[in-house]
């Protein structure tokens, strides 16, 4: 290969560059070329793709500890801004130490890179590279340093261990240093972490990542992609059911299940799910004191049901749309007046007898959600109706889903501007709402209250019906943004039961409420002629 050849290819793949000009500190301790794992194989692929597709690269990494995604951003953002001009890069780390040892990182590749590709350098203090013929710079800062990038415009941005920045810091400047990566070609911003709990700006975003609502890609690796966590099993290794079941599912062998294992019984199985995740919600589970079984809501949301149909209530009419608000997950099979199936299938079974618990929000933007969750005779989670809306507005809604479940129970909770709703289903004359009697007295007009009223009696009461529920299985819920909700649901340090800081609970309230006023699962019984002539 000529020189220029050679050096073509140095200037456009990263992989031949890395093996053959960037030196790494490797685990020995020994300074090597730098050889791409397969999950950083992986990685840069993706990375590439977006690249050439989009034109911009916008990613956020969950990953399991030390694959060693640092080094090979470190290495991409050096190999990159030292062959191009005007260029700025930041690397942010979450505290002084790990901002010190990334910027050696740097320093290592500089150091140690080929004359050949080594740009003219005008200055390498403690924290930044600048590339004078190229008017290039790289820069390292520390999470909750004040005015960091503020007013600069940035061509490469690595925010590393983001889900362990300062809160406050996270909270007011994580924005304002994104969008000093302009959305124009060329330009990267990479935000990677270990997982930190299920609250926080890092969460956020991978959420946002994950449900396509910006314009971050996601990327995700589990532990097992790292040829390394392995150790020798024993001849007499044997695994346990769980570890067969994970093994068939991720196409583990006994050396890496023995390595688990070590790991577990070390520092305990939730810290391994937090740095060691098989899948993605997995990493999330290690917070507070969850009130509902995290695992058990992670597997449900691994398996992420889609809906049968999507939904929209206009008009009085639920009609198919898009865009609708009702996410319907469950469907029955038609009967014809032979009581045979045609073969079609209705989302509403004219046997079936309806719950609709609800939540009632302000309406307003940023504020919660108005959510109806509907349970089936079966006590399935049958659909889920949730967006900001009025008080007055959602009493339409519910109506017209009232009756579209063949004349559901009714329960919205009657706390504050929730009241403005139980008024307006009473007004609306609705046949059938859900009323509390008060303790002790007698069932008349004054005695009777339309709704739920939630209080700090009521409120751990029902929440542990569907937390028993959820455990015994006697409810069966599909909706991904319940789901999601369940895992932040927590019991706070003074003992109330509520959505962590910045997450909502309009989903498990409302799901609660449907829960409480199901008078049990119960199969529609099918009756022949004969059995009404008999009852005649």
């Amino acid at each position: 290969m000529s020189l220029t050849a050679a050096r073509k290819r140095l200037l456009e793949d990263f992989e031949f560059w890395a093996k053959h000009c960037c030196r790494i500190r490797s685990e020995t301790g020994e300074i090597v070329p730098f050889l791409l794992n397969p999950v950083q194989k992986r990685f840069i692929s993706e990375v590439l793709h977006q690249l050439k597709t989009v034109g911009y690269v916008r990613m956020v990494i969950l990953k399991a500890r030390q694959q060693g995604f640092s080094t090979c951003i470190a290495a991409l953002q050096y190999w990159w801004c030292s062959q191009h001009g005007g260029q700025h890069g930041l690397v942010m780390a979450h505290e002084a130490d790990s901002t010190k040892n990334l910027f050696g990182m740097y320093k290592r590749f500089h150091e140690n890179v080929p004359e050949i590709m080594r740009p003219s350098t005008k200055y390498a203090n403690v924290t930044e590279l600048f590339f004078d013929k190229l008017d290039t710079q790289i820069r390292v800062a520390t999470a909750g340093s004040r005015g960091v990038a503020r007013g600069d415009t940035l061509q490469f941005a690595h925010l590393s261990e983001v889900a362990f920045w300062p809160q406050a810091f996270a909270a007011q400047n994580f924005k304002g240093l994104y969008q000093a990566v302009p959305r124009l070609p060329n330009t990267f911003c990479f935000v990677e972490s270990t997982a930190n709990g299920m609250t926080g700006q890092y969460r956020e975003l991978w959420n946002e990542a994950c449900s396509g609502e910006s314009e971050f890609q996601p990327f995700f690796s589990g532990w097992f992609e790292k040829p390394t966590y392995r150790e020798p099993a024993p001849a007499d290794f044997t695994p346990t059911e769980d570890e067969k079941a994970l093994a068939a599912e991720y196409s583990l062998d006994n050396d890496q299940l023995f390595w688990r294992r070590g790991k577990i019984l070390t520092n305990g199985p939730e810290w391994f799910k937090q740095e060691y995740p098989a899948f993605p919600d997995e990493a999330f589970l290690n917070t507070g004191r969850p009130v509902f079984n995290l695992t058990w809501v992670a597997e449900r949301l691994k398996k992420k049901v889609a809906p049968v149909k999507r939904m929209t209530v206009f008009n009085g009419k639920v009609e198919e749309h898009e865009q609708g608000e009702l996410l319907v997950y469950v469907d029955y099979p038609e009967i014809d007046g032979r009581g045979q199936a045609t073969g079609r299938r209705s989302i509403v079974s004219p046997k079936q007898t309806y719950v609709i618990g609800a939540d009632v929000g302000m309406g307003v933007r940023g504020g919660d959600y108005s959510v109806a969750q509907i349970l089936d005779g079966n006590k399935r989670q049958v659909a889920v109706w949730r967006a900001r809306v009025h008080p007055d507005a959602f009493v339409k809604i519910l109506t017209t889903l009232g009756y579209y479940y063949n004349t559901a129970l009714i329960a919205p909770e009657r706390n504050n501007h929730g009241l403005l709703t139980c008024v307006g289903l009473r007004d609306a004359q609705y046949p059938l709402i859900y009323t509390d009697v008060g303790e002790g007295a007698l069932e008349d007009k004054d005695t009777i209250l339309i709704g739920h009223l939630t209080t700090e009696k009521t409120k751990p009461f029902i929440i542990d019906e569907l937390r028993a529920a959820d455990r015994e299985k006697s409810i069966q819920i599909y909706d991904n943004e319940t789901l999601k909700e369940m895992l932040t649901y927590v019991v706070t340090e003074s003992g109330r039961m509520e959505a962590e800081a910045g997450e909502h609970d309009d989903c498990v309230m409302s799901l609660a409420i449907a829960n409480h006023i199901h008078e049990g699962q119960w199969e529609p019984v099918e009756f022949s002629d004969e059995h009404y002539a008999v009852a005649l």
